[in-house]
């Protein structure tokens, strides 16, 4: 008999982003050896009487060469990233890959510390290693929950490079996802906005994006894993938390179920066009660029969607954060384009100037 099916879900979900990474694993790499001592490990360990679906479970399971690449779990001890380190600790020694995880304590809660040491020992007897647990400083810019995030992110890089991790996995859902278009929507940030996470970005992957939050508790509760309820989660003074438990089920209730799979469904159509249009903004921005800066009548030219893309591009690597410039910062830029009447420089996020002199357009850090 195979496993649960909520189990098999997260398994299955997994194993695909690994399969990608293990493609790119030498031969050397693929052939796991034996682990003796794998018996003894805590691994998925169901209380009370066994039941036949987790005999597997039971199997020691190849130890990965100590020179394999490795994989590395962000987990808060919730249910969607136990559930996810369950799965990559379950799924990775099969294809040659060692698998670690992080977890972050972002001190913003009385016994967060203490809480992520548990996390970390949860950790360990899944099986991953290596497993940090980091404490991180969380800031104020840009608000609490972006705060947090940044806070989160530079430790889950830094343990990444630190270990030399090929990829960093991510517990997020199709639930996550449906939240996340939602708030582009209430921002007004435009398509990219709305397209919501991806798949893949750089070192980060996310297998749960197609799973609902639903499954990955299922499975943690087939398999006997603890999991910590983050009260941040139900907490109103958090947009997010707002969003999740009074915005979506008020949707779902006046719009009919399947809310949440047509806002995901919405975020991988917008993730397409998007795309297209940043490739096409790229080779815009190469054709329009000059020594003395982007030639505003190179630019005039443009659809509104190109050009105000180049812009936004011009403003990001001249040192404006991502998340700070809005649609209303765009806006002012593209009036340098279409609305010049010798107005003055613009003042973006992140100490930035925009001034348009001679027909061009110069970006600059001040």
């Amino acid at each position: 008999m195979g496993p649960h099916p909520a189990v098999a879900a997260i398994r299955l979900a997994v194993r695909r982003v690994l399969n990608d990474v293990a493609a790119q694993v030498p031969d050397t790499f693929s052939a796991a050896i034996p682990n003796p001592s794998a018996a003894s490990r805590p691994v998925f360990r169901p209380v009370g009487d066994v039941d036949p679906r987790h005999a597997e479970l039971r199997t020691p399971r190849p130890r990965p060469a100590p020179d394999a690449p490795l994989v590395l779990v962000a987990c808060s001890g919730g249910a969607d990233s136990m559930a996810l380190a369950a799965a990559t600790a379950f799924e990775a020694a099969k294809l040659g890959l060692r698998a670690g995880a992080v977890t972050v304590d972002h001190g913003l809660q009385d016994g967060s510390t203490g809480r992520a040491v548990e996390v970390a020992g949860r950790l360990r007897a899944l099986g991953l290693d290596p497993v940090d647990a980091l404490g991180v400083r969380v800031g104020r810019a840009g608000g609490p929950e972006a705060a947090a995030r940044d806070a989160r992110y530079a430790a889950l890089d830094s343990a990444a490079e630190r270990h030399g991790a090929s990829v960093v996995l991510l517990g997020h859902t199709r639930d996550d996802q449906a939240e996340t278009v939602l708030l582009g929507l209430a921002r007004g940030s435009g398509p990219r906005s709305l397209s919501g996470m991806a798949a893949a970005t750089g070192r980060y992957r996310r297998p749960f994006l197609e799973l609902d939050r639903s499954i990955t508790r299922q499975a943690c509760a087939v398999l006997d894993l603890p999991v910590w309820d983050d009260p941040h989660n139900v907490d109103p003074a958090y947009t997010r938390s707002r969003v999740r438990h009074e915005v979506l089920p008020v949707l779902e209730k006046h719009l009919g179920g399947g809310v949440v799979e047509a806002l995901a469904r919405t975020a991988r159509l917008f993730r397409d066009d998007a795309d297209a249009l940043d490739a096409w903004a790229a080779q815009a921005e190469a054709e329009a660029m000059t020594d003395e800066g982007l030639d505003a009548a190179a630019l005039a030219v443009l659809p509104p969607a190109v050009r105000r893309r180049v812009l936004r591009r011009g403003a990001i690597q001249a040192g404006s954060p991502a998340g700070d410039l809005f649609a209303r910062h765009v806006e002012a830029m593209d009036q340098l384009v279409t609305g010049w009447h010798g107005q003055g420089p613009l003042h973006l996020p992140g100490a930035v100037e925009l001034r348009r002199r001679s027909g061009r357009l110069a970006f600059r850090r001040m």
